[in-house]
C-alpha cells in the first residue's frame, strides 16, 4: 500500500490556492456586506463531501501536526460522526452533524490552516463555469441570502465569488499529483470523518459511494 503524499512544492501551491480563495471570499463578503458575527447557525454542521486526493493528503499533513491528545479526540469524534451520519442517511435524511475537527469548547477548527476547499468558500454567493460550458450560480448561506434580499433588487446583482479559476488550478494540481495513472484511482467522494478514519490516501484506499 503506497501512501499518496503531497510533494512540498504542491503542498505550497495548494496553500496558495487556499489563500487566494480566502482573499476573494473576504472581498465579496465585504462588498455585500456579510459577516458571521451573531449568526445563529454553525456552518461546521453542514454535510460536505470532498473530491480530491490533494486535499485529502493536505488534511493529513495537518493531522500529523496535532498533539496526541487532540488527534485522539478528533479521531473519536470522527467515529461518532460516521455512526450518526449512517443513521441519518439510512433514514433518508441529509446529515446535520458537527464536523469532527471542531473543538466545540473553543468553537475553533483544530486544523484551521488545513481546512478544506468547501469549508473556505461556503457562505458568499459564487459562480462557476463547468468544463462543459454551463454557467452556475450559488446563492450562499441562509444568512447571506437574507442580506442580499435586503440590499439588492435581484439576487444576480449581488457580488459573487468566481470559483472557476480556483477550481481549475486545483484540478491541474490534482493531475500533477496523480500523473498519468489518475484514471486508475477510485474517485474521491468522502466526508472529512471518512478521510480521518480511513487514514492517508493510498493507491489501495477503498472508495465509499453515497
Amino acid at each position: 500500500m503506497k501512501e499518496i503524499v503531497l510533494p512540498p512544492e504542491l503542498s505550497k501551491e495548494l496553500s496558495e490556492i487556499y489563500q487566494a480563495m480566502q482573499e476573494e471570499y473576504e472581498q465579496v463578503a465585504g462588498q455585500i456586506p456579510l459577516t458571521c458575527a451573531g449568526c445563529p447557525d454553525n456552518c461546521c454542521d453542514s454535510y460536505f463531501q470532498h473530491h480530491t486526493y490533494s486535499e485529502w493528503a493536505y488534511l493529513w499533513e495537518g493531522l500529523r501536526k496535532l498533539d496526541d491528545v487532540t488527534l485522539d479526540l478528533v479521531t473519536e469524534q470522527a467515529r461518532e460522526y460516521l455512526s450518526l451520519c449512517k443513521k441519518a442517511l439510512d433514514a433518508g435524511k441529509r446529515p446535520q452533524i458537527m464536523c469532527p475537527l471542531l473543538d466545540q469548547e473553543k468553537g475553533l477548527c483544530a486544523l484551521y490552516q488545513h481546512r478544506m476547499l468547501v469549508c473556505r468558500m461556503h457562505g458568499v454567493p459564487a459562480t462557476l463555469v463547468r468544463p462543459d460550458g454551463q454557467h452556475m450560480r450559488f446563492p450562499g448561506c441562509f444568512l447571506c441570502q437574507e442580506v442580499v434580499e435586503k440590499n439588492y433588487a435581484e439576487d444576480s446583482e449581488a457580488p459573487a465569488m468566481d470559483r472557476t479559476l480556483l477550481f481549475r488550478r486545483l484540478a491541474a494540481l490534482e493531475s500533477r499529483l496523480m500523473g498519468e495513472r489518475r484514471h486508475l484511482y477510485p474517485r474521491v467522494k468522502k466526508t472529512i470523518a471518512e478521510m480521518i478514519i480511513e487514514g492517508p490516501p493510498s493507491m489501495t484506499t477503498p472508495h465509499c459511494e453515497r
